[in-house]
């Protein structure tokens, strides 16, 4: 009942539907909407975008209104993505004062502070995501922003776009443009950029790259509305100014048949449609900050339903992820996702109404925002189904699908985060009242069943790095399948992000690990090739390149092998790998 009232029979076996979800643990919204739901703040989104005008306030756009918007998401747990693009360079003339700019950098400490005042809800640190273009004047500036410490509270990635790519190749120059008059201003050779953006990188973690060709190569509303040129705090979410996301994550650990180390495919199509219904239902009932916020989502109605506990699920089918089997299963249950999530919004476009901006989409075409769509010959399902649905009856949502982080809500399910390999598989945890052990979920089940779990073995494994390699008392069979992320060589990363991102329409949260050896080239080939196969960014973390990292433990050896499937798919030549061999 609500307010003594009975509900409609369809919201009731909603209600059941959502819950059962949770209950088994299948489904998680985002931590926002575990937070505020039911609260008085409500806002149930993560993730924002907001513009920056270069103008301090003589428009709601403007550097100060956008500061107080970016404290009024923080204050109700979100976070913000902004490009600073628009900002004139440092040093250049503002006519209003007689004096000169700051710069975007400047500009970014601000948003900083904001952030460092006020926690995202109160709960947890803000999140901001800072963007430039890479023919910005000030670009060199931004990239070594970080690299004595500061902006705590930022990722920061360069935007590049499709000249930016063919001068890095011809080896040639690339124009600096002052945003203020349009103007080239200097150049600067592509190459010794992106080597500034790697060694940074190489050093900080910061910054990350976009491609902006291939984040827009697939938009639905780009005729209508441009390019997209800015992204959520973790990157997953391009989004136009004003918009937000709601996020939510499947559990594929439990979608899987432990015993007969199957997947269950039935009940996780269940999850994905009970899932969208879920995360659409919250765009009705969200209640964000201010009201520009309300209309955009309302506009666009963009879900994002990704995953978590891919690694416990591929441990449980007994699969390494760093395998073509483990890469094809990937491929497929995300295929598997995307298709259903497609088909469920149909059906709610069909029943409630298509989102109000479909007929200006590309959609109307039949067109799908999957690159996946396109090669026919990757298809295990009949997407000419979803492509004539699509154009016939519409869709609910203007993008479906995405891969979060998921650093909280796998915590509270127990699993491997996002699409992430397990960083440990033991790991010792200190607490106010002593210390413990963190065991993988599906590796203390596997041990237990086997008769050996004991913690002198976690012990073990603990001090080997969380890895169970060169561990006699763990079986073979064990210890082909449970790879941890530092074992795994940076080229099966980046293949995993290649083979899920070609099924999701919006981006891919993923990290590049890197050993602590690795080097700046190391960096560069893997920027390089990321850009050739498509996907729309790239984050690169060498161990040990941070002083304080969320997750630590003791180095491992990377299990360097080298498929000529991954070379054929990356783009990569056995040059550009097996230095590591010689290192």
């Amino acid at each position: 009942h609500i307010r003594g009232k009975p509900l409609p029979e369809k919201a009731v076996e909603s209600f059941h539907r959502f819950a059962n979800l949770l209950f088994e643990k299948r489904f998680l919204p985002n931590s926002p909407t575990l937070f505020n739901a039911g609260a008085k703040l409500g806002q149930l989104s993560a993730c924002f975008v907001l513009p920056m005008e270069d103008t301090l306030a003589e428009n709601e756009d403007g550097i100060l209104p956008i500061a107080q918007k970016a404290a009024l998401i923080f204050q109700t747990g979100g976070g913000v993505g902004i490009n600073y693009s628009k900002l004139r360079p440092e040093g250049d003339v503002v006519s209003s004062s007689g004096g000169v700019a700051s710069g975007p950098v400047s500009f970014m400490s601000l948003i900083d502070k904001v952030a460092d005042v006020i926690k995202q809800g109160g709960r947890r640190r803000a999140a901001n995501m800072g963007i430039l273009e890479a023919w910005h004047p000030d670009v060199m500036k931004f990239i070594t922003c970080k690299e004595n410490g500061g902006f705590e509270n930022f990722n920061i990635s360069v935007m590049t776009d499709e000249e930016f790519w063919r001068s890095y190749h011809s080896n040639s120059s690339y124009p600096l443009i002052n945003p203020r008059t349009g103007m080239k201003v200097g150049e600067v050779n592509a190459r010794t950029l992106l080597q500034e953006i790697a060694r940074q990188a190489w050093m900080t973690g910061d910054p990350g790259l976009l491609f902006k060709h291939h984040i827009n190569r697939r938009n639905p509303l780009r005729q209508a509305l441009g390019d997209i040129v800015c992204t959520n705090p973790c990157g997953e979410q391009p989004l136009y100014p004003y918009e937000s996301c709601n996020l939510g994550s499947i559990n594929l650990y439990e979608h899987v048949d432990r015993e007969a180390r199957k997947i269950d495919w039935e009940k996780l199509r269940e999850s994905v449609e009970t899932s969208v219904r879920f995360l659409d239902n919250a765009i009705d009932v969200n209640r964000h900050p201010f009201p520009r916020l309300t209309e955009e989502n309302r506009r666009h109605r963009r879900i994002g339903l990704g995953i978590m506990g891919l690694a416990d699920m591929l441990y449980a089918l007994g699969i390494p992820y760093d395998s073509e089997e483990g890469f094809s299963t990937m491929s497929r249950v995300m295929e598997f996702i995307s298709y259903h999530a497609y088909m469920a919004s149909s059906s709610l476009a069909e029943e409630k109404g298509r989102f109000p901006l479909y007929d200006a989409s590309f959609y109307t075409h039949g067109l799908l925002p999957v690159e996946g769509f396109y090669h026919p010959e990757m298809w295990t399902m009949d997407w000419r189904e979803v492509s004539e649905r699509v154009k016939r009856v519409g869709l609910r949502n203007s993008h479906v699908t995405t891969v979060a982080p998921t650093g909280s809500i796998s915590m509270i399910f127990d699993v491997s985060a996002g699409l992430e390999p397990q960083f440990a598989l033991v790991y010792e945890k200190h607490v106010t009242v002593g210390r413990f052990y963190y065991v993988d979920i599906e590796f203390e089940r596997q041990l237990k069943e086997r008769g050996l779990y004991s913690m002198e073995l976690l012990k073990k494994v603990s001090e080997n790095g969380g890895s169970v390699q060169g561990i006699d008392e763990i079986p073979e069979d064990m210890r082909d399948v449970f790879v941890t992320a530092r074992e795994i060589a940076w080229w099966d990363h980046l293949r995993a992000q290649y083979e899920i991102q070609k099924w999701v329409d919006s981006s891919v949260s993923k990290t590049i690990n890197m050993p602590a050896e690795a080097t700046v080239e190391d960096v560069l080939n893997a920027y390089v090739a990321a850009e050739k196969i498509g996907v729309k960014g790239i984050t690169v973390f060498r161990d040990t390149s941070k002083g304080v990292q969320v997750l630590h433990a003791p180095s491992v050896k990377v299990r360097r092998q080298v498929r000529n499937r991954t070379l054929e798919v990356l783009g990569l030549g056995k040059e550009q790998v097996l230095a590591h061999e010689q290192r």
